[in-house]
């Protein structure tokens, strides 16, 4: 086995990596823990059911020694995703997070209602760029090439599987991981009421990235 940083497919074994990546960035980049008591709320929503109902799109960064220290997950039809999720994925998390009643009182709580509605996901101006994607890296692995490796890498999967585009939803505050999306090649995409987030899309086409490479300090869980 190489002991090379390097990035591979997902495996089951990852799972409990996917999980812990997932909460250690989700605050601005940063961890979340504080903010969501229970640590497997998050990657309910945001990676788990992603590796699990699509794992051909579901990649690891290797630190070289097996561990996964950053996952690019990516779905190539989000309208079939939201269905299945609601069909395959949530009856299983309904009794671990039952929905909220009334007017969500915390962050735990608005994200689990983000749980109980995958069909936030579909948005008719997104028609055009079917796929979407969420990535996330530790933070030592930041800066270093590394992100920019996943997001190809996804991207080269989506275009092989005849995925012209893809989308990504993004926190307005994080400017560092807006920058780093423009330089991708991904752009602004107009939807109505967005709310406090950015919605960006590309095609799946690799040459569309800029030859800059800097790095993103990832965005907060999105509402995609």
């Amino acid at each position: 086995m190489t002991t090379e940083p390097h990035i591979r497919p997902y495996r089951p074994s990852d799972r409990a990596a996917l999980g812990d990546i997932c909460v250690r960035t989700a605050h601005d980049g940063g961890d979340a823990s504080l903010l969501y008591p229970d640590p497997e709320l998050l990657p309910s929503i945001f990676a788990y059911p992603y590796a699990d109902l699509e794992p051909d799109f579901a990649f690891v960064l290797d630190d070289g020694s097996g561990s996964a220290v950053g996952y690019v997950l990516g779905v190539p039809d989000t309208v079939a995703f939201a269905r299945r999720f609601r069909a395959e994925w949530l009856p299983g998390m309904t009794g671990l997070y039952p929905p909220v009643t009334g007017t969500a009182r915390t962050p735990a709580e608005e994200m689990t209602g983000l749980l109980h509605t995958p069909e936030r996901m579909v948005r008719e101006e997104l028609t055009g760029f079917p796929a979407h994607l969420h990535i996330d890296l530790l933070p030592a692995w930041q800066g270093r090439g590394y992100g920019r490796a996943l997001m190809s890498t996804l991207l080269e999967a989506l275009h092989r599987h005849g995925v012209p585009a893809v989308h990504l939803c993004m926190a307005r505050t994080n400017s560092p991981a807006r920058a780093f999306y423009d330089r991708l090649g991904f752009r602004l995409l107009r939807v109505d009421d967005p709310g406090p987030v950015w919605y960006l899309g590309r095609s799946t086409k690799p040459e569309e990235s800029s030859g800059d490479d800097v790095e993103n300090p990832w965005a907060a869980p999105s509402p995609v």
